[in-house]
């Protein structure tokens, strides 16, 4: 019977978890190039239940031989599998600011941090007091022969990434980067993701694998609003149902000790 709290409290657990994931969707619901995350979850490996007193031959997996036929299994309860991101293109607005990029297709901006190279979606860059390209909180934008550096914002970038002075002259290409694995890569804050040993390392893309870049707009987040909101309602009832589980559990067990110290 105590199994029953067990059971309860995981399924809590892992509605807290989905919630924690929808929470920070609606929180970045207007965070230009956000990507939603989703919480997937598993069950426990199953408990066989045997007959301890009965006959009957059982053979197991690897060969051997039990007396205790299988009666059945019982669920031990669910655990947060992964939180991973959805990496659907999101919707395109229309800025009329020079410094506004979007990707239309799978890929990313390459930005340089304190901590080394890292990658966004987010194209709402600056042009910073040294005429260097910048992100919003001051990492520069990488072309693929280093820092982008700009006289002023009176710059033109066509779709491939190359940008042009208003005299015609070329800056620069502009460095979007893809992976093996993109799945897997890991969110750092910021609305910057780092590359890891199963998502692979970062590569140029070329060809059909790099998006086009639209200059003057911003990719917004695919998160929809609706969507998040209607489960949270279904993680709220969920959560709800395991703490009546629990609350059920604890009045059966109540009443089985207080039975139990009256007999005797």
């Amino acid at each position: 019977m105590i199994r029953g709290w067990y059971i309860g409290a995981s399924g809590m657990n892992a509605q807290q978890e989905r919630l924690n994931a929808i929470s920070n969707n609606l929180a970045n619901v207007d965070t230009a190039g956000y990507k939603r995350d989703v919480t997937v979850s598993k069950e426990f490996s199953q408990l066989l239940l045997r007959r301890v007193e009965a006959d009957g031959v059982y053979k197991t997996p690897d060969g051997s031989y039990d007396v205790a036929p299988i009666v059945g299994t019982i669920g031990l309860g669910v655990e947060t599998n992964e939180n991973y991101t959805q990496f659907e293109q999101g919707s395109f607005r229309d800025t009329q600011t020079a410094t506004d990029f979007a990707l239309g297709g799978e890929g990313f901006f390459a930005v340089l941090t304190p901590n080394g190279e890292r990658y966004t979606r987010n194209g709402n860059f600056i042009l910073g007091k040294e005429g260097i390209l910048e992100t919003k909180e001051g990492y520069p934008v990488m072309g693929e022969n280093g820092i982008i550096r700009l006289e002023d914002d009176k710059f033109h970038l066509d779709q491939d990434g190359m940008m042009y002075t208003k005299e015609g002259d070329l800056i620069d290409r502009v460095k979007i980067v893809r992976f093996d694995n993109e799945r897997y890569l890991k969110k750092m804050g910021d609305n910057l993701w780092n590359s890891n040993v199963i998502s692979g390392d970062a590569y140029i893309a070329e060809g059909m694998e790099r998006p086009r870049i639209i200059q003057n707009y911003l990719e917004m987040s695919n998160v929809n609003v609706v969507n998040e909101m209607v489960k949270m309602i279904e993680v709220n009832r969920a959560y709800e149902a395991n703490q009546k589980t629990i609350q059920s559990e604890d009045s059966m067990m109540s009443t089985l000790w207080t039975r139990v110290a009256v007999s005797r």
